[in-house]
């Protein structure tokens, strides 16, 4: 059965071609074409020429503000790892223009690997050894990230590393703020945003070292290999930068399932046995990487706190109309039950 063909307006397969053959990307019609699913709304494209496989993705049709510098930075990054040993999705070559398509785009290899939050293939459900041995790769995989020295490899000026840390909160509590200006949202009934934002800003570490952040590191951006644990690509770079690479390590134990407090609303595996600790994770990357990580509870309190206020954007949109509601309820029940996790942790720090 052959995938329903794909609107001009999300992809001009002639269009496409036409740019493809100036950069010598094969030749002839675009084949076996079919829209992927994706955590995002940022549109996924499989198809196949003269032999060769590959996955266009662009920003989503209704652009936002920064939907073509966005994509423009993720195809940047991928760009910079190609030397190194980080698992990522290989770039195949960029568009940064956008009259191409109507928005600026990039070319990848596919991937040949599975998510584990769509469901585990029988290997790995049937053996929680294997799943111990998946966590762990996921620490060893933004350890090596965390490593990439992003001078060398053509970064210097992907982001802006001085004041990070100092610029989170209010960043943040800024974001929160603006989504007061969508028709129909109440407001942020977020119990502890004001505490866990203090907390935050009286206990933020001092020092870091700067590098490669993926910026929203955790199960749904992962792709692990059929036939094992390996970790094969990280995926979605929207949100990357050069800031400080152990909030990628917090933001992981921020979305990790807990025992009493799974918060797996949105990000869940199952069979879960097996699965380190976020404690083992923690020991893993002090393994891995010589970052100091004693203060990593500050961290995995920034990324529920941040991560929070992303969620709830979605939950304002939808108040707004702008997306749909039962999406919006249970992202903001995610929002919640992330500051309820940063003020528990906050306690017991």
């Amino acid at each position: 059965m052959s995938a329903p063909p794909v609107e001009p307006e999300v992809v001009d397969l002639a269009r496409l071609a036409e740019w493809m053959d100036g950069q010598g990307l094969g030749r002839g019609p675009l084949e076996q074409v079919e829209r992927l699913a994706g955590g995002t709304q940022n549109v996924l494209l499989r198809f196949a020429r003269d032999g060769r496989r590959y996955v266009l993705r662009r920003p989503p049709l209704h652009l936002r503000a920064n939907s073509n510098e966005t994509m423009r930075r993720e195809a940047r990054v991928l760009a910079a790892l190609a030397d190194t040993a980080v698992p990522h999705p290989r770039l195949v070559a960029a568009c940064p223009a956008e009259h191409v398509l109507g928005a600026s785009f990039y070319l990848m290899e596919p991937i040949d690997g599975f998510n584990p939050t769509t469901g585990l293939p029988p290997l790995h459900a049937g053996d929680p050894t294997v799943r111990r041995a998946m966590g762990f790769a996921l620490v060893d995989a933004i350890a090596e990230l965390g490593a990439v020295d992003y001078r060398v490899v053509g970064l210097g000026d992907f982001g802006r590393p001085e004041g990070y840390l100092e610029r989170q909160v209010a960043r943040w509590r800024a974001q929160l703020a603006s989504y007061s200006e969508l028709p129909g949202y109440p407001g942020p009934e977020i119990p502890g945003v004001e505490h866990v934002a203090t907390w935050l800003e009286a206990n933020r570490p001092a020092h870091f070292a700067p590098g490669i952040l993926h910026g929203d590191f955790h199960l749904a951006n992962v792709m692990f290999a059929h036939d094992g644990p390996r970790l094969i690509a990280i995926v979605d770079w929207e949100l990357s930068t050069i800031g400080d690479p152990l909030l990628d390590l917090g933001w992981l134990l921020a979305t990790w399932p807990e025992k009493d407090a799974p918060l797996d609303a949105v990000i869940g595996v199952r069979p879960w046995e097996g699965f380190p600790s976020g404690e083992e994770l923690v020991a893993r990357y002090g393994e891995r990487s010589t970052r100091d990580t004693g203060a990593i509870g500050w961290y995995a309190v920034l990324a529920c706190f941040k991560l929070g206020i992303i969620l709830e954007g979605t939950h304002a949109r939808a108040c707004a109309g702008k997306a749909a509601k039962e999406t919006g309820d249970l992202l903001h029940a995610t929002t919640l039950g992330l500051f309820e996790r940063a003020q528990r942790w906050i306690a017991s720090a």
